[in-house]
Parts: structure tokens; sequence; C-alpha cells
């Protein structure tokens, strides 16, 4: 089942995250792993759908907003436990029902980001919304190397495609 999170709820998807980045140390990136989640304010300033597990409980989250008229991921994360299920695909699915196009950033040749993207239908962006540049830059300043991330988009006629 897929809903908004409860306000409660966000510490937790808090712990999701960082459980989430894990992963990233064995592809030669801990400082990802070790990068702090979103904060609380954040994750209150957006959109946020959760899945919720058999226990009732949320095991995944996607946080979305507003980019150049374009509902834009700035976190979608799985916990290990509930990973290679198809759940990061559903919140994704999820927030694309509106028919506008979603965009992301990531990172281009880590293969749960860019690869993965790519098989639901992203496809990189070459030319960058003033948004998404920003974003892009913010980044920048919080020491990821543009030359590793790629922005992505996903049309409305590409989902489910």
């Amino acid at each position: 089942m897929i809903r908004l999170a409860q306000p409660a709820e966000l510490p937790y998807l808090q712990e999701i995250e960082v459980a989430s980045g894990e992963p990233f140390r064995d592809a030669g990136l801990p400082e990802i792993a070790d990068d702090a989640p979103m904060s609380l304010e954040d994750l209150a300033d957006h959109e946020v759908w959760v899945a919720i597990g058999a226990e009732g409980v949320p095991v995944a989250f996607i946080a979305v907003g507003d980019v150049d008229g374009a509902t834009h991921i700035h976190q979608v994360s799985v916990h290990p436990s509930s990973a290679r299920r198809g759940i990061g695909a559903a919140l994704i699915e999820h927030v694309a029902r509106t028919g506008r196009a979603v965009t992301l950033t990531t990172f281009r040749d880590v293969p749960w980001n860019a690869p993965y993207y790519e098989r639901l239908g992203f496809r990189v962006v070459t030319d960058v919304s003033p948004g998404l540049a920003g974003i892009i830059r913010e980044e920048a300043s919080r020491g990821l190397d543009p030359a590793t991330r790629v922005a992505m988009v996903l049309l409305p006629a590409q989902v489910g495609a």
C-alpha cells in the first residue's frame, strides 16, 4: 500500500534513508553512506509518500516537489530488507500518475542509480532547466562531483512503457 506519510513517521523515514545509503559504502562512496538524511524540516516541506510493509510500517518513501513545472524526486529510499521487490519503482510510478514530467538527479555509474532509472524509462537530460541547474549546483556545494552526477527525466508518455 502507498499513502501519504504521517508526520509521526518522518523520523523513521530518516532511518530508512540511512539504511538505504549503506550499499554506497561497497560502491566506493562511503561519504554518501555517511551523509546525513533529509532533515525533518525538509521532509515536512515535501510531498512524501510511503510504501507500507507487512507489519503496517513504512519500508520505503519518496519525497517530491515541484521544480520548473515537473515533479522532482528529491529522495527515494527503500530499506535494504525490502529492496529488489519493485517498491521503489511502484513509488515512482505512483508520483508519475499526475501526467507531469518527473525529474531527478542521481549518480551516473552506480548500478542502482542512473542505470536503474533508465530501465524505468528515465532519460538523461542534456539541456537542464534553471531549477535542475540549481539543484546540481547545490549538490556540488555539498561535495558531490558534478562529473559523477546526471539529471534525468521521465516524460508522461514513458510512464509504464
